[in-house]
């Protein structure tokens, strides 16, 4: 069992012939993943590496049955790139591109919502449930099958928890970045509302980072309704006021999205937040019993 992505998952890759989409293609079929179809405007005919390439999402929908896409565009083409896998009927949608301008994002997420497609992303590392399916752009080697979920705003700090889990004996569920464009589609709330419904997850790993107040939004569900166990690790605690920390979705404005309040508020929820990465897996290993 999984979330977002499994075995079943055939993927559609926007902007197979471009570099990013060519390279990343490999890795993920590497991994394993069902690639079914490829979409890049006037290139519609030709295969990449056996993968049958398509000058519309529509028209590879139609010929291949594909329900996820993930999108290698430059960002002012992402709206469009997005808007045709949602109108198609895709089921989930992996936004790779970073700085999508404000109002495509919103655009795009509203549109989304209309047609009932998920959004993962923009600026987004994607999806991976290990040993079955990778959307996304994540190093293969990290990950290992196991019963933990993990949800992270950041990518590079993702795999380095994930790679110390791994190493300890703890696998993963499914992996899922949110993204850290200031828009994002999926949210925390989403992802644990999901883990909590999938009977092979006995715990959650929550990735945060300051700016926004998605983190205390996850608080007050976990407070409310989560039953199984939640651990944190919140990035930016030195961060000065005002000052844009990597992720245009990380900059603390006046008294929002600080460090001490996100703690404050998942730690009144009853979540362990881990003050170091690395104190992470200890904390699992010790919740779940693991030697």
């Amino acid at each position: 069992m999984a979330i977002l992505v499994n075995a079943d998952t055939r993927l559609c890759i926007q902007g197979i012939t471009g570099h990013q989409g060519s390279f990343h293609r490999g890795q993920m079929k590497d991994y394993g993943t069902k690639i079914v179809a490829g979409v890049s405007p006037g290139k519609g005919g030709k295969e990449v590496e056996g993968v049958p390439v398509f000058n519309t999402v529509a028209k590879a929908r139609q010929e291949t049955a594909c329900n996820a896409s993930i999108i290698f565009v430059p960002a002012p083409f992402c709206k469009d790139a997005a808007f045709e896998a949602i109108d198609a009927g895709i089921e989930l949608v992996v936004l790779i591109s970073e700085h999508i301008p404000v109002q495509d994002a919103m655009e795009i997420m509203a549109f989304a919502r209309e047609r009932g497609s998920t959004i993962v992303g923009p600026n987004t590392f994607g999806v991976i449930t290990p040993g079955q399916c990778k959307v996304g752009i994540m190093p293969n080697r990290y990950y290992k099958p196991g019963e933990v979920g993990v949800v992270a705003r950041s990518g590079t700090l993702s795999y380095q928890i994930v790679g110390d889990m791994t190493l300890n004996g703890i696998g993963q569920s499914t992996v899922v970045g949110l993204g850290g464009d200031r828009v994002v589609g999926c949210d925390f709330t989403d992802m644990l509302e999901l883990f909590e419904e999938e009977p092979n997850t006995r715990a959650i790993v929550m990735i945060g980072e300051i700016g926004g107040s998605r983190e205390e939004a996850a608080a007050k569900y976990i407070k409310e309704e989560m039953t199984k166990p939640v651990f944190a690790y919140i990035a930016g605690k030195s961060a000065p006021a005002g000052k844009r920390m990597g992720h245009a979705g990380a900059i603390i404005e006046g008294n929002r999205g600080t460090f001490e309040s996100k703690v404050t508020s998942l730690e009144e929820a009853g979540v362990q937040v881990a003050q170091m990465p690395w104190q992470l897996v200890d904390m699992l290993k010790k919740d779940l019993s693991i030697k």
